[in-house]
């Protein structure tokens, strides 16, 4: 970037920070990054009635519809790590497999190019680590 774009940037920034500041003073130490660990995986029946055929009966069940989801948020770049993070944990907990989770990030790479798939795939094998660990 060149200097005048990374000073108004900056100062983008800097606004944004003080207008959250007067809005809510408490967003000041908020990290977007530790968002995940306020939602806990849902349940398989709680999963079914947001996201399978409780409410589309004859549709896509909860694992297919997380599977899409996982594979929109890799094409978007991955910007939204916890979302993709909780969404991973769903998908696992809804039965799918890290195997089918990988393919469905690799198969985006033509969709979103190698750096969003690269990066969707770091954050599913921190997800699986993680899982693996609390098993």
């Amino acid at each position: 970037m060149s200097d005048d774009l990374t000073k108004m940037f900056e100062s983008f920034m800097k606004q944004g920070q003080d207008m959250a500041s007067a809005f809510a003073p408490a967003m000041e130490t908020f990290d977007p990054k530790g968002f995940e660990k306020v939602f806990p995986t849902l349940s398989p029946e709680l999963m079914e009635l947001w996201f399978g055929k409780t409410l589309n009966s004859g549709g896509l069940d909860a694992r297919t519809r997380l599977l899409v989801t996982i594979a929109a948020m890799t094409v978007l770049g991955a910007g939204a790590e916890p979302q993709l993070r909780i969404t991973l944990r769903h998908a696992l907990a809804a039965g799918a497999s890290q195997r089918e989770i990988a393919e469905v990030i690799y198969q985006m790479s033509m969709f979103g190019g190698l750096p969003a798939t690269n990066k969707a795939l770091e954050i599913a094998q921190s997800v699986f680590a993680g899982e693996e660990k609390s098993k």
